[in-house]
């Protein structure tokens, strides 16, 4: 197969409508010139970390649409939004494994090229982590406050299935699709360069395990502990066995 000439086909001519509105020719032209990578892997690693930019940026502009409908209490349009949200945290979690077909030797070559640089620059992943407070304050106010409710009416006091609660999951499965996000990206920095390399501690890596132990909206989940301890004193911490025995 002639690379020469499908390496000039592969940007397009950019004269399309289609490549006009998205820009293709700009867009195709952000990754290093075929010439110039390092290895046959780096066009992979390139785009799949743009690719993971372009959906951060989605997922920020999403969730301030988010917020501006929980202040409106427009729940039907937070709960399809919120659903665009963890779609995308769920394409950026799978298209890790693309990185996955990486081999070690391979990645320490790449890792050259970032000079000192690594994920946790990168600006969608600073902005989504300063998002939550903002989404938090505004539920606290408009579907709690505003109505007489606490986190405990909504999940066990006054239990209703009410648009309080919908809404409340909806925010737990963005905080638990996010850890998944980072739990994974911690797997695939472990089997690329190792958990233990010296040469890393003191940042990434201790910056991932860091970040695993953050929770979004952490009174989402005390909930359930106390929930279920309030059960245990009601019913017995130790539960009779179904057989009977």
């Amino acid at each position: 197969m002639d690379r020469d000439h499908f390496y000039s086909l592969m940007n397009g001519e950019g004269t399309f409508d289609y490549e006009v509105y998205l820009n293709t020719r700009q867009l195709l032209s952000c990754q290093k010139a075929f010439g110039e990578f390092c290895n046959r892997d780096e066009l992979q690693f390139q785009i799949v970390h743009q690719v993971e930019e372009l959906w951060m940026k989605l997922a920020g502009y999403t969730l301030l649409d988010i917020d501006d409908y929980i202040q409106q209490e427009n729940t039907n349009r937070v709960l399809t939004l919120f659903r665009r949200v963890h779609l995308t945290l769920q394409l950026m979690t799978d298209q890790l494994r693309l990185l996955e077909t990486m081999s070690p030797k391979e990645y320490q070559e790449i890792r050259l090229q970032l000079g000192h640089g690594s994920g946790q620059e990168s600006p969608g992943f600073r902005v989504l982590l300063k998002m939550h407070q903002p989404l938090w304050d505004s539920f606290q106010k408009h579907y709690l406050e505003n109505h007489g409710l606490t986190v405990e009416k909504i999940y066990d006091g006054e239990y209703s299935h009410s648009d309080a609660y919908v809404v409340a999951e909806a925010m737990a499965e963005f905080d638990e699709l996010f850890q998944k996000f980072r739990y994974h990206h911690l797997q695939l920095i472990h089997r690329t360069i190792g958990l233990g390399a010296k040469s890393l501690k003191g940042r990434s890596v201790e910056l991932l395990e860091n970040g695993l132990r953050v929770q979004f909206f952490p009174e989402l989940w005390e909930i359930r502990n106390r929930m279920t301890d309030a059960w245990g004193r009601q019913y017995g911490a130790v539960r009779d066995s179904v057989t009977g025995h």
